[in-house]
């Protein structure tokens, strides 16, 4: 069995044939039709009108706002609309997009019907967004000229395009902002049934050989999140290309040992997290940014991917005076 001291600190939630390693350097363990993409099938039919209506009259499609929990593959439905819309996706990120010149340079460069995907929008910076309220609504972006004695406002046209913007915190964006989107849809955590054929889909592409009882051990391990099935899929895939089985139950939990993932899936992060409450607060309810500090991580990431799950779980409360810990978290890491 591999030591799992150093294992442990790279966090799970963050080749055999070649024909295998091209496979997933071109992202082919995720859809890419609307058809193959499993769960959400609301979202799935409202975005099947919307684009037929579109295309029916000739226009862009109405702007979407996408928001969830991270892993959910809003990146791949974003890709997904623009290969149904017959079009381009060009992408980047809220934090990348530093000055209003760097979006007004994105959004001239944009073709007819193109799909610019911006993710973590709300790490937008204010004075940029802005810029987004005419362009969104009119095609137009108004830009200020200046000159040594005189500034003016000039209007300059773009072609129509869809915005598609995802975000793990809605409650972050302005409200002129979320006003001006369309559709504004919410994606949630898989069924194991969902995961489960997600992974059974994928385990053919890369040509592993699991059993329904295998394959229904790394479903329940990859937190009702595509994203994560498909990183531990990948893992188990490491360890048969170096001749270990993977068909056994057995065999499998060394490997989630391995890489620190205990029974009732938590790994290296989230015990940590549990543990520093209990150890260093007594129990007590702590504020993130203390709970943050304590353990050398931002508070964004243990809001945005820690938290979610422990709360799902059970294991957590988000109460007025801070995070507390529930008594079954308090019984599992005692008995770890």
């Amino acid at each position: 069995m591999i030591e799992s001291s150093n294992v442990e600190a790279s966090r799970v939630v963050t080749p055999k044939e070649k024909d295998v390693d091209i496979a997933l350097s071109k992202n082919i363990l995720r859809p890419q039709k609307l058809s193959d993409y499993v769960w959400q099938d609301n979202i799935k039919k409202h975005l099947a009108v919307s684009m037929w209506s579109a295309k029916i009259r000739g226009n862009s499609l109405e702007h979407i706002l996408f928001y969830g929990p991270p892993g959910l593959w809003k990146t791949t439905l974003s890709s997904i609309i623009a290969s149904e819309m017959w079009t381009q996706m060009k992408s980047t990120s809220g934090p990348a997009v530093d000055k209003q010149s760097d979006l007004v340079s994105i959004l001239s460069n944009l073709d007819e019907w193109d799909i610019l995907f911006i993710d973590e929008i709300h790490r937008l910076k204010p004075q940029v967004e802005e810029i987004l309220y005419t362009a969104m609504e009119d095609f137009e972006i108004d830009i200020m000229v200046w000159s040594w004695t005189w500034a003016q406002s000039v209007k300059l046209s773009i072609k129509p395009f869809t915005l598609v913007w995802a975000t793990t915190r809605l409650s972050a964006l302005s409200s002129p902002l979320r006003d001006r989107f369309w559709n504004v849809l919410k994606l949630d955590f898989y069924n194991v049934e969902d995961i489960w054929t997600i992974i059974w889909n994928n385990a053919d592409i890369l040509e592993l050989s699991l059993t329904e009882d295998t394959i229904h051990t790394v479903a329940k391990k990859s937190r009702w999140t595509p994203r994560i099935a498909n990183r531990l899929l990948k893992i188990v895939r490491d360890y048969e290309t170096i001749w270990k089985d993977v068909t056994s139950l057995e065999s499998l939990k060394e490997i989630f040992h391995d890489i620190g993932i205990d029974d009732l899936w938590l790994d290296y992060l989230d015990r940590k997290y549990l543990e520093t409450i209990r150890s260093k607060f007594a129990w007590w309810p702590v504020w993130l940014n203390t709970l943050s500090s304590a353990i050398w991580e931002e508070d964004a990431t243990l809001e945005d991917v820690v938290e979610p799950y422990l709360l799902q779980i059970g294991f957590l409360e988000r109460t007025p005076r801070g995070r507390k810990i529930t008594k079954i978290a308090e019984d599992h890491i005692n008995s770890l």
